[in-house]
């Protein structure tokens, strides 16, 4: 009986249709290799007539390069990141390199089997949007020379490159903020605890709030989640004695604490309670939030990382940088502005 199947098109085979030797099929295949515009385009047409696809991974098996970058991202929900996943692969497909998406939550385990995952694709490197690395993955990807950049988080370690916006100096301009515009009676709703995008933010917000005379009045725990900031929102707002203003840890918990203000207590903003939260995502600039923001600078905080990333990927030797931007406030109709001094 009679094999129906076809036989596998190798690039020899392309080599052979477009007359060219097969490391020159090669080189057309492979980001960054010098070809001949010709030599591009008669292996091109070669490889389109026969159906030839080449095969990535077993060129990352020969070359010990898979020109694939891991992506691992946790909170797709929130605005901010798929924004970032899109900016990041554009800008790695720029440099010759496919991307590969992970999803992961903030727990160890989780992040530990994903992280095993992205090792088995050989990946060339690493970008950890909205998670941490344990210690343990961090020597680990140090000793197979696997660069991992932490794209809007920071970790101590020195093994680690991180790319930040100044979260300090963005809480603490926020709370100059609510005060200069009347705030009497402060809150903040906090993001997820462990994460060094909440600690710094809540860390200015108070340091602004000390230097404007001020103290915190109560204060919530969103977990960077919409449903738990509308419940954080609702215990915090529903007694008499409730702030007349608040700094939400970001946009997308921000616009939960906004609809249960209006929509379910009744209260105006920024009337009742000013809001303020902090990224600026698109969303922000709608007139059914007008959301007063702290804008973190994606595009410069996109850049960073990838030339970090190519950095390392080309020069082991170069050492983890970290790298922290300056951020803008936008102010806008949920707050106050400046009450004139007498």
């Amino acid at each position: 009986m009679a094999n129906d199947t076809p036989s596998k098109v190798t690039s020899l085979d392309v080599a052979r249709l477009a007359g060219v030797s097969q490391s020159a099929v090669s080189r057309v295949f492979t980001p960054g290799a010098s070809a001949s515009k010709r030599t591009v385009e008669k292996v091109r047409k070669a490889a389109e007539e026969l159906g030839y696809r080449p095969n990535i991974l077993a060129r990352a098996m020969i070359t010990g390069k898979s020109r694939i970058i891991g992506l691992v991202v946790a909170y797709l929900d929130n605005y901010f990141y798929p924004l970032a996943v899109e900016r990041l692969s554009v800008e790695l497909q720029k440099q010759g390199y496919h991307v590969l998406v992970f999803m992961a939550s903030n727990t160890v385990g989780d992040v530990e089997t994903v992280m095993q995952e992205i090792l088995d694709y050989q990946v060339d490197g690493i970008v950890l949007a909205s998670v941490s690395m344990s210690s343990v993955l961090a020597a680990r990807c140090d000793d197979l020379g696997i660069p991992v950049v932490l794209f809007n988080r920071t970790q101590p370690d020195t093994r680690l490159a991180s790319v930040t916006t100044d979260n300090v100096e963005g809480g603490r301009q926020i709370a100059h903020h609510l005060i200069a515009g009347g705030a009497q009676r402060v809150g903040y709703i906090a993001g997820f605890e462990g994460a060094s995008t909440q600690i710094d933010r809540e860390a200015g917000f108070l340091k602004g709030l000390a230097e404007a005379g001020a103290s915190l009045q109560d204060r919530g725990v969103g977990n960077f989640l919409h449903d738990q900031a509308r419940a954080a929102a609702l215990e915090m707002f529903a007694g008499r004695d409730r702030p007349d203003a608040v700094f939400v840890c970001n946009d997308h918990m921000a616009f939960a604490v906004m609809d249960v203000l209006r929509g379910k207590l009744g209260l105006d903003v920024p009337g009742d309670v000013a809001v303020a939260g902090f990224d600026d995502v698109p969303i922000s600039a709608w007139a059914a939030y007008d959301l007063t923001s702290f804008r973190q600078p994606l595009n410069a905080m996109v850049a960073a990382t990838v030339e970090t990333l190519m950095e390392r990927i080309a020069d082991d030797a170069v050492m983890p940088r970290k790298h922290k931007l300056s951020g803008q406030l936008i102010a806008r109709g949920s707050t106050h502005p400046a009450k004139d001094t007498p």
